[in-house]
């Protein structure tokens, strides 16, 4: 291939040596012939032909009656551009032909339009050019071509060379200097770089679009089969479309970002296409420069294998509803102006480009592909953790195999690979929510939690659900059965302190994943459509990354519905429908609390795979609370445990008691004792406005024995 093209590149510059002689002599001509500026301009009566044709091999035109009889001299110039021609013409008849021919095909140029192209861009070839048009012009600062000069310089000049809607100008292949009331047909023509470049051989992407986009870079990965039945919809859409003439705008919608663009990579490497990637970000928004990026990007097209793959930032982050109106248009317009292949990846359908977009869903691959593919990155014998790792966590192709090779990385042996992955997976895929969620630092585990016997047995069937999932779905076909729930929901119902919060810790430092707790009260939005978009943006993260979903405060947003009065009732409405259904969605392990059971709406209950009421803690269950209270690093000092459960608090409550007490000791100097401890907790109940009977709080040393 590099032999090829260099030949071609060499035949390519001897095309374009004899083409700037042959233009280097009609313009010595124009010099000997004397003609001044004010006869620049004649629409008719084309210049003496040099009799050997044209650049493009046509027949010349005879000399006019106004121009004196050849002399000598002039016989001696119409041989010498005779010759020229002929050289220019043999050199032209190379296969494939010379640049400039080939881009006069391209963008439907004239034999007059390309004659005007190679003047100016001769200006970059041959300096001797700036002079012969300085000497014809009369101004030494006038070393330029002009229309006026390119119309007495060519035959069969065409006025309509200088149209805006002309090849030369709409494509912008010359650019214009034209200051103040000076004449166009007087004002400076210069070649665009970009097709200096281009003639000269060097196709590259033009630089003012480079600033813009980027070629795509995608991990080269193999299509799982429903991803690969995506590609071939779309490349028979494209044939029956490209058939009818009609403009391609392929709109990829789903959750999977990596997973879109290597659909669209995959379709564009089957056409024999280059993709780049401009973001909606950088999409200018103003008439004037949108329309020079819309005809740059479409003269890129022709010149180059190149398609365009917009992505399309979420609609609901940080973008103000005029900033996104005006880069929606600003889309719609740039690929209604295409004639050719675009792809715009979205998450949901954009109703803005209506009937010139097709729609095609690319989801990421499903649950088997998952586990197919962890199958083939952890050996024989990864069987086991390739299920558990496709039934917790959603993810790309592409970022299975990143996790993967990260996890070999680290070294540690192939024992340790699925542990490593796992942990991976957690890090890789941790989301990231501003001010909607925050993680928790999981550090309690099923030793810390006091709990009725009957309560600790559900906790242990949710992370039984969790991890045999795939086997209850996939491997005994309820999922060929279902089409929702997949997820898990349970709700935490009790007051306040009864250990809510610490059975999520629990629950996610036994399966080993991350833990995000959301106060719903703070999701909720006066602003319509607010509430739905926080939510959405909570569950498809958590979705995403495999994390588990804390709720707190269910009730502030699963209320029961109410009957409609009026549009703050109906919307309401609205907010609570929305998350039931987004709750059956939900793929993962999603909690929910709530201090008042009873205000919940009965069909969000019916949709919980898990109730688990938490009851104020009895006597017994406090005792055990209190022998838990302090670390090891304590110094504790006869504590009377059957005492100090007779009071009446909550795990949480208990749990301040004992910290409060502990900084007590380390004020003063001494363990912890049960002065300090009944201080503590009379501190507490005042915080709580509890009744306080002093005689509860009287410690006598020699009564009662150390616990």
């Amino acid at each position: 291939m590099s032999v090829t093209l260099n030949h071609w590149q060499e035949k390519n510059d001897q095309f374009l040596q004899a083409a700037v002689s042959w233009l280097r002599l009609r313009l010595s001509r124009l010099v000997e012939t004397g003609l001044t500026n004010s006869s620049l301009v004649r629409p008719a009566s084309p210049l003496p032909s040099d009799n050997g044709g044209s650049v493009l091999g046509r027949t010349a035109a005879a000399a006019p009656a106004s121009l004196a009889m050849p002399s000598s001299s002039d016989a001696e110039t119409e041989a010498q551009l005779a010759q020229a021609a002929r050289a220019m013409r043999d050199a032209s008849e190379m296969d494939p032909p010379p640049a400039l021919i080939t881009l006069g095909r391209l963008l439907g140029l004239s034999e007059y339009e390309q004659h005007v192209l190679l003047f100016c861009a001769a200006m970059e070839f041959d300096t001797r050019i700036a002079g012969l048009c300085e000497r014809i012009q009369g101004e030494p600062r006038r070393p330029y071509p002009t229309f006026a000069l390119a119309m007495a310089l060519f035959d069969d000049p065409a006025w309509d060379a200088m149209s805006t809607d002309g090849p030369l100008r709409y494509w912008r292949l010359l650019e214009i200097n034209q200051p103040g009331a000076q004449p166009l047909t007087t004002s400076a023509l210069r070649a665009d770089e970009r097709i200096v470049n281009f003639i000269k051989g060097l196709n590259v992407l033009d630089e003012r679009l480079t600033f813009l986009m980027a070629p795509m870079q995608v991990n080269a990965v193999s299509l799982p089969p429903s991803q690969r039945a995506v590609v071939e919809q779309i490349l028979r859409h494209v044939q029956q479309r490209a058939a009818a003439g009609r403009p391609l705008v392929i709109q990829l919608t789903g959750s999977g970002s990596s997973s879109k663009q290597i659909v669209a990579r995959e379709v564009a490497h089957q056409l024999r296409l280059g993709l780049y990637r401009l973001t909606s970000d950088n999409l200018p928004v103003s008439m004037g420069d949108l329309e020079t990026v819309a005809r740059l990007w479409h003269r890129e097209t022709l010149l180059l294998p190149l398609r365009l793959y917009i992505e399309v930032h979420e609609r609901e982050r940080h973008v103000s509803p005029e900033n996104l109106a005006a880069r929606i248009a600003a889309l719609k317009r740039l690929v209604s102006r295409s004639s050719d292949l675009v792809f715009v990846e979205a998450s949901d359908p954009l109703p803005e480009l209506g009937e010139i977009a097709t729609t095609f869903e690319v989801e990421k691959p499903t649950a088997v592909e998952q586990r197919a593919l962890w199958e083939a990155e952890l050996g024989t014998g990864g069987a086991e953790s390739a299920a558990r790792l496709a039934g917790q966590f959603h993810l790309e192709a592409s970022t299975i195999q990143q996790v993967a090779q990260a996890a070999r990385d680290e070294g540690g042996g192939a024992q340790g690979v699925p542990q490593r992955m796992w942990a991976t997976c957690c890090l890789h895929t941790r989301p990231t929510l501003d001010m909607l969620a925050k993680r928790i630092e999981v550090k309690a585990t099923w030793d810390d939690i006091v709990l009725p016997a009957d309560s600790i047995g559900l906790l242990r069937q949710i992370t039984d659900q969790v991890r045999a999932r795939t086997r209850v779905y996939d491997e005994w076909g309820y999922r060929d059965t279902m089409n929702r729930g997949f997820g898990i929901s349970v709700l935490f119902a009790g007051e306040s302190g009864t250990g809510k919060t610490m059975a999520a810790e629990v629950l996610a430092n036994d399966l080993g994943l991350d833990l995000f707790c959301v106060d719903l009260s703070a999701v909720v939005s006066k602003y319509i459509g607010e509430t739905e978009k926080n939510l959405r943006r909570c569950f498809d993260a958590c979705e995403e990354s495999g994390a588990i979903l804390c709720l707190n405060e269910a009730d502030a947003i699963f209320g029961k519905r109410s009957e409609v009065k009026d549009s703050h009732d109906r919307y309401a409405n609205i907010e609570i429908n929305y998350l039931l259904q987004r709750m059956e969605a939900y793929r993962g392990l999603a909690i929910l609390t709530t201090n008042m059971k009873s205000a919940l709406d009965t069909a969000f209950l019916r949709r919980l795979r898990f109730i688990l009421t938490f009851p104020f803690p009895s006597v017994a269950e406090r005792k055990l609370m209190w022998h838990k209270a302090f670390p090891s690093g304590v110094p504790v000092e006869r504590l009377d445990g059957d005492r100090l459960a007779r009071f009446t608090l909550t795990g949480g409550n208990l749990h301040n008691v004992a910290v409060n007490a502990a900084f007590l000791a380390a004020h003063a100097g001494t363990p912890v004792t049960m002065p300090l401890v009944l201080n503590a907790i009379r501190n507490e109940f005042r915080k709580l406005e509890r009744p306080i009977n002093e005689a509860e709080f009287r410690w006598l040393e020699p009564a009662m024995g150390a616990a």
